[in-house]
């Protein structure tokens, strides 16, 4: 009895102990599951499918341009306080000569620590995964969690983010989330905080002048009507606009040329009659990507926001080039549309879901789950479906064969090679592009071939490129060559 006794309290307090504990875990539980947190779960998870998708193409030497390498000798120049030289645009090119987008340096103490390709698609794959919050968060805030999460669901898996992140490495993913920033502040008329993420867009590239330029029409037409509470916004907002189209102005007129061998900026012939480039975009074409750009997004609701002026500069620049490549909706130029479509359908549907129009506020309603579900049907003819099949986390053999290969170039070498090798070679070798050595000898040439491409042909293609030289062949895998100068 006694024995019983005395065991009794200690029994009681380890019974009270372990129901604290579980009410805690409750409690943390709980929190984790609020609702302010989902934009931040998401972007968790799309990070997490845009990393293993850029790392796992990475490994399977899937890389579709020289852009990466590009990139990378630009950033690991950066990484050592150098000039931002890509000796893959012509031997000792400024990058800043090419496109103005001083942003890259950001990313220079992150390659210093993690030097490799693999730096740059990862952080690529953060930015695009961080603009997925404010998109989220705006949307759940004026159209409740259901719909909110569906609308960041529907921006995460849009085609033209996942046309990005499968397009290995470009400055783009820093416009991205700094349009989203941008524009969700405008939506919630925080118009200093708008400005704010809007002007260094003018860092990421030549033409995102006009970008920032439209945010500032944006907000000036959005605060016009609030005035008289805060009379500073317009003439600020007109600043804004100044600001973005002399920032353009300078670096198209100014900044490039300085930096560019030739003294003037190489893409003007891709928007004139000049170069032998005389197309212009079909109609057909044109009202595609419109339709792309448009219907599978926002159902056409987007129409309905200012906020869509926002992507005329970049729709306006595409559609009046002569550059093939900028017409459709492949690669990377429609990224930086799906922030703008998105929160324009946001901004669309918090005005529309209470019209006094019963189809209007019918279609509201009902639009978010219409727009997620046709992201998520689009997504199994996109690049994040391979996350679903096995031979994309596969490393096949050839490609090891390939390393082992390549890795017999010394590190500090000069090698000129073409697509396929670059990415392995830019994190230790300068790296000229195949035919733009501009009397530069390189010590070895490295080239992906067709499977009817033979080692004679390789040889003689290289006695092409360098008549005064003689290169031997030092082995050869799976369509890859390697040639070492005697």
């Amino acid at each position: 009895m006694d024995t019983a006794a005395a065991a009794s309290p200690g029994t009681t307090a380890e019974r009270v102990t372990a129901a604290t504990d579980r009410t805690r875990l409750l409690v943390r539980a709980a929190a984790l599951r609020h609702p302010r947190l989902d934009p931040y779960w998401l972007a968790l998870a799309l990070f997490a499918a845009y990393a293993t998708l850029s790392v796992c193409r990475y490994r399977r030497m899937a890389t579709m341009s020289w852009d990466l390498g590009i990139f990378e000798q630009a950033i690991r120049a950066y990484a050592n306080l150098q000039a931002p030289v890509a000796d893959l645009k012509g031997p000792g090119a400024n990058i800043l000569g090419d496109h103005f987008s001083p942003v890259t340096a950001l990313l220079g103490p992150l390659y210093r620590l993690f030097p490799g390709p693999v730096t740059l698609l990862v952080a690529q794959a953060a930015l695009f995964a961080v603009s997925a919050v404010p998109v989220t968060r705006v949307a759940t805030h004026l159209l409740g969690r259901g719909r909110g999460v569906a609308i960041g669901v529907a921006y995460g898996l849009s085609w033209g983010i996942q046309r990005a992140v499968d397009f290995d490495f470009h400055e783009i993913c820093f416009a991205v989330p700094l349009i989203a920033f941008s524009l969700e502040a405008v939506i919630r008329g925080r118009w200093y905080a708008a400005m704010l993420w809007a002007a260094p867009l003018v860092f990421v590239k030549e033409d995102m002048g006009a970008t920032v330029a439209a945010i500032g029409a944006v907000i000036l037409l959005r605060a016009w009507r609030e005035r008289e509470h805060q009379p500073r916004v317009a003439p600020l907002a007109a600043a804004l606009m100044g600001f973005g189209v002399l920032a353009s102005a300078l670096a198209l007129g100014v900044i490039i040329p300085e930096f560019n061998g030739a003294g003037g900026y190489d893409y003007w012939e891709k928007v004139s009659s000049g170069g032998g480039q005389t197309a212009t975009i079909p109609l057909d074409t044109a009202l595609r990507t419109l339709a792309w750009t448009l219907l599978p997004t926002t159902g056409l609701l987007a129409l309905r926001s200012p906020l869509l002026l926002v992507a005329v500069p970049t729709l306006g620049w595409r559609f009046v080039s002569h550059e093939e490549h900028y017409w459709g909706t492949d690669w990377h130029y429609s990224a930086v549309l799906m922030p703008v479509v998105l929160l324009a359908l946001v901004d669309a549907l918090d005005r529309g879901r209470d019209s006094r129009r019963g189809w209007l506020a019918a279609y509201s309603r009902q639009l978010p789950a219409a727009v997620c579900g046709a992201a998520l049907a689009l997504t199994s003819s996109l690049p994040l479906y391979g996350l679903t099949e096995k031979p994309t986390y596969d490393k096949p053999a050839t490609v090891g064969a390939v390393e082992r290969l390549l890795d017999r170039i010394p590190g500090g070498a000069t090698v000129e090679a073409n697509v396929g090798p670059i990415s392995r070679l830019t994190s230790r070798c300068r790296v000229l592009w195949v035919g733009a050595t501009r009397g530069v000898e390189p010590e070895y040439i490295a080239l992906q071939e067709p499977p009817e491409r033979t080692a004679r042909q390789v040889a003689d293609y290289a006695r092409q490129l360098h008549p005064d030289a003689r290169y031997g062949l030092l082995g050869s895998t799976s369509g890859y060559f390697l040639l070492k100068r005697r």
